[in-house]
């Protein structure tokens, strides 16, 4: 084994479509894996040996696009942990320097009613599409674009609406969540938009809109363990979703 190489044993999530009955783990052995890996990187070499070896599982389908930590595409439960064991950080970020040599490697996906599971590691997510579709807007004027400081905005202000707007909607914080609720994602959308002035004529059809839609989807309740937060790989705060409570709460009372 070359310098800078370990061997994993992968246990990882075999699924061929929604209604198959025979999901579960399988176990590939002794995988050699180049510490300067990515995480998906090392999916792709594996998917390589599969394919070469015309291995009866086939490869392996994994969701990926940017590869940056941007698009929020790479979503995988890794050793029980959503994006893996580092804080902050994506899967595709997550570099395989951070296993070791022999170690049993645990990948699934995000199990939720909301996402079910298209193959193996690929989960449908559209239900986050539909919460932000609801209300995730605001009214501009359409003609030429206005002058960046035409609107001031106190600076703390500016830095906690730019803090919720971090979140890529990858849903970490939905399987992190023992009730599998999509709070923080939710919270964050509205606390981006909420937070500014150019958000404040939606602002109570918006928390209304976004949050009926949260709860039709089939999400859990927020019970404040804060695993979400823990979880996610931009760090977005659950002073989010005390702020959420707070909109929905003079949406509900106040009037239209």
């Amino acid at each position: 084994m070359a310098h800078g190489e370990i061997k994993l044993n992968l246990h990882i999530w075999r699924q061929k479509g929604v209604n198959d009955k025979n999901a579960g783990i399988k176990t590939y052995k002794n995988v050699n894996v180049d510490t300067h890996m990515s995480f998906l990187e090392m999916l792709d070499v594996l998917n390589t040996k599969l394919i070469e070896e015309k291995h009866p599982d086939g490869p392996v389908s994994f969701e990926h696009d940017c590869r940056e930590g941007i698009c929020g595409s790479c979503s995988l439960v890794i050793n029980g942990r959503p994006h893996g064991p580092m804080q902050g950080t994506t899967a595709c970020q997550l570099h395989m320097r951070h296993f070791k040599d022999g170690q049993d490697v645990y990948i699934e996906p995000y199990k939720a009613t909301a996402f079910p599971v298209i193959s193996d590691l690929v989960t449908d997510r559209a239900a986050l599409d539909r919460i932000i579709n609801a209300g995730g807007y605001v009214s501009v004027n359409t003609g030429n674009a206005p002058d960046g400081n035409a609107v001031l905005v106190p600076q703390d202000i500016s830095d906690e609406a730019m803090n919720a707007a971090a979140c890529i909607g990858c849903g970490a914080c939905v399987a992190a969540c023992p009730n599998a609720s999509a709070m923080l994602f939710t919270s964050a959308k509205v606390s981006h938009l909420a937070l500014l002035p150019q958000g404040q004529a939606e602002a109570t059809k918006r928390v209304k809109k976004m949050v009926a839609t949260m709860d039709r989807e089939g999400f859990g309740n927020c019970s404040n363990i804060g695993a979400c937060e823990a979880e996610c790989p931009k760090e977005i705060s659950i002073s989010n979703i005390a702020r959420m409570n707070r909109e929905y709460f003079s949406a509900v009372v106040g009037k239209d």
